[in-house]
């Protein structure tokens, strides 16, 4: 006979069993058979050839590599790190002073505003930054010159010192409206009767807010760094819609690497490469950010 126990924990099993069937079929699998690929040398047709470790061997020495890992850097900090401290400051904006004085409707009104980005197509967002940047008649461009600043009129996203500076400009607008979202909704758990302590004495509105809020979103913190830091790792679409990663590379990172490998390059097994160690530099920085997070919460 099998112990009570022991039978409610298989029917909770059986509940797993559709999630982890899909998760072997699109995510364990797939990169198996990556990780298998990125051990041979294939052009995509024929027969691939296994070369072991050679691949990882000349990432090594792969300056290009390297370099779209250095590229990587900024993009976390546009995507994650700034997005976080701005939506912290405006999610208290709106919720503190918009919702206060002007009631939560209007509030609500202007976070879907920020949010909006979130929502549009990357590819007409990329299009839309597209002709603000663009060189001759582009918007930012006119627009500096007729205030009086043609000295700063540039190609920003044909000059190599430009280029990733504005990618980062253009992520920062699209990815800030989303934490913006979740620490608005956070502070709403907050308990008010914490603020007014702090208010009775005799705190200042960013002292109730460094002290107060931001300890209480501390969850919602890690949250959005952790979704955003892995977003910024694995940002593809943008650099293929706004610079395809250049010129001369500027602005390549290791997911546009590994597509030129795969498809331009028709070096599928470097490729193949590339995105095994892009995977699990994702794995590694996700059980660091969920280490943290827990030791956070034991606290």
């Amino acid at each position: 006979m099998i112990p009570p126990a022991l039978r409610d924990r298989g029917s909770y099993l059986l509940f797993l069993l559709p999630g982890g069937l899909l998760l072997l079929a699109v995510v364990l699998v797939p990169f198996g058979m990556n990780v298998g690929i990125s051990l041979t040398e294939w052009s995509g047709a024929g027969e691939p050839e296994w070369i072991g470790l050679d691949n990882y061997a000349r990432l090594l020495s792969d300056g290009t590599f390297w370099a779209s890992f250095r590229h990587n850097v900024g993009l976390v900090v546009a995507m994650a790190v700034l997005p976080t401290l701005a939506g912290l400051l405006i999610a208290a904006v709106l919720f503190d002073y918009i919702g206060r004085h002007f009631g939560m409707r209007a509030a609500a009104v202007l976070r879907a505003c920020v949010y909006l980005p979130q929502v549009l197509p990357v590819a007409v967002a990329g299009i839309v930054w597209g002709w603000v940047l663009a060189p001759r008649d582009g918007a930012l461009n006119e627009l500096l010159r007729a205030v009086g600043f043609d000295a700063l009129a540039g190609d920003w996203l044909g000059d190599p010192d430009l280029a990733l500076w504005s990618v980062m400009g253009v992520l920062l607008w699209i990815q800030v409206g989303y934490p913006v979202v979740i620490f608005m909704a956070g502070m709403g758990r907050v308990d008010p009767s914490l603020h007014e302590a702090a208010e009775l004495d005799g705190a200042s509105w960013w002292g109730r807010f460094r002290n107060v809020t931001v300890p209480q979103l501390r969850p919602e913190v890690f949250v959005v760094l952790l979704t955003c830091t892995i977003a910024a790792l694995k940002v593809f679409a943008p650099i293929y819609v706004l610079t395809r990663g250049g010129p001369g590379g500027a602005t390549t990172v290791p997911s546009y690497y590994s597509f030129q490998n795969f498809f331009e390059r028709t070096r599928v097994g470097y490729g193949a490469a590339v995105a095994t160690v892009l995977t699990v530099l994702v794995l590694v920085l996700t059980a660091v950010f969920l280490r943290v997070q827990d030791r956070g919460a034991r606290r």
